[in-house]
């Protein structure tokens, strides 16, 4: 599948190029195309080299963690649950520790943190992958829960939010939590079906269960907080965390008789190694991106939509919002800069403006994850791991339009 669906991005940009080059009279498109061509390539170069520094210092940390023992006691943490969602993957298998690192990096808002945790959870579960190219059960779960993963504070969006004049930076967060939920629900529903997993069982829905008090006693200490205060608490508790958790890794690692420098080292060549071979996995997936972005695919597919909407009598005042949407699952910059640009079209305690936050923050990058995931460990053949991260970020899009019609009412 994902061979086909990088291949349709080149031909529907194409057609769209066509389209607009016969049809519309812009004999330019072929010549932005192009230029986006050449552009996103150099900047996947860009990423990969960016990765190489979080990436070898991760790795290093997680080399400790493993050598020392202490990936075991972390496993403990989720080990039930995976177990029961990933059944394939043995008990206390190292893969455990490190899907539980990175959702947790997730959680917090981590995002340099969770994507090299990422890359080493991946590469764990390939070395029980029968198939060095295919995507395993384990493989597809995992990166369908990272595409939907909730994020307990999205201090960015806030902080966006409050740069641009809004009265209430964080009217949004409840939204955000309601989006980002449902699509992390839909995804684990949609791989569930597919892999036939029991989402009834009584180990998977106490972890719900506990997972929903969590959220119940979070917002219960936030809901007074102002934006500012609100923006503290997060970067001080993730950054005290952060830097609590590295250091006690390496004291433990030395509490262990381990050399912790020179076992830090070897992981961080690994770091090296894994960053660069990313290159060309990210040049083929973000360049194709890039086509479709420029050629206008996307504009022609919300002009269309809003018109089968109003010819169905359904509102369509949230359709300034959707090029956010959409652009998420490609571009995390891209989105970002439609959401700041409809702050300042439409205001940012607009409905739209509050819109734009929430689909900003109820979504991931799917297919930047699923480049850079799949393309650590070799992965060409993703199964059904790209329909399932859509249908998450479907069902957040749909979710976040719903909770700002009952929070924001137009």
């Amino acid at each position: 599948m994902l061979n086909r669906l990088w291949l349709s991005f080149f031909i529907l940009s194409f057609i769209a190029c066509l389209y607009q080059t016969f049809y519309l009279g812009q004999s330019a498109i072929f010549s932005e195309v192009t230029s986006a061509l050449f552009s996103m390539a150099k900047t996947s170069v860009d990423i990969s080299i960016s990765l190489v520094g979080i990436m070898c210092l991760w790795l290093g940390v997680f080399n400790v963690i493993e050598q020392s023992g202490l990936i075991k006691h972390i496993s403990r943490l989720l080990s039930p649950l995976l177990h029961k969602l990933m059944p394939e993957v043995p008990a206390n298998h190292p893969a455990h520790g490190a899907i539980t690192m990175n959702l947790a990096a997730n959680l917090l808002g981590l995002d340099n943190a969770a994507t090299p945790l990422g890359i080493k959870a991946m590469q764990s579960l390939q070395s029980l992958n029968p198939s060095a190219t295919t995507a395993s059960n384990a493989q597809i779960l995992f990166l369908v829960l990272n595409t939907s993963s909730v994020t307990l504070l999205p201090v960015t969006i806030f902080m966006y939010r409050a740069q641009a004049g809004s009265a209430s930076a964080t009217d949004v967060f409840l939204p955000i939590l309601i989006a980002t939920s449902c699509s992390t629900l839909a995804g684990l529903l949609a791989v569930s079906l597919v892999q036939r997993i029991n989402l009834f069982q009584p180990v998977i829905a106490s972890y719900m269960l506990g997972f929903a008090i969590l959220m119940a006693g979070l917002f219960s200490v936030i809901s007074t907080m102002d934006s500012t205060q609100l923006s503290a608490f997060s970067s001080l508790t993730a950054n005290m965390i952060l830097f609590s958790f590295i250091v006690l890794s390496l004291c433990y690692g030395a509490w262990k008789k381990l050399e912790v420098y020179d076992v830090f080292i070897e992981g961080a060549k690994q770091g090296f190694e894994t960053a660069i071979n990313l290159i060309p996995y990210l040049i083929a997936m973000l360049t194709a991106i890039a086509a479709l972005r420029a050629s206008g695919v996307m504009a022609l597919f919300i002009e269309g939509l809003v018109s089968l909407l109003s010819a169905a009598g359904l509102p369509t005042s949230f359709a300034d919002a959707l090029p956010t949407a959409l652009m998420k699952p490609f571009s995390g910059s891209g989105s970002r800069a439609l959401m700041l640009e409809n702050f300042q079209s439409h205001g940012v305690d607009s409905f739209i403006g509050r819109l734009s936050s929430v689909m900003q923050g109820s979504t991931e990058t799917t297919f930047y994850v699923l480049a850079v995931y799949f393309g650590a460990v070799g992965i060409r053949y993703g199964r059904h791991a790209i329909a399932c991260g859509l249908i998450a970020d479907m069902a957040g899009i749909i979710a976040a339009i719903v909770a700002c019609y009952w929070f924001f009412p137009v």
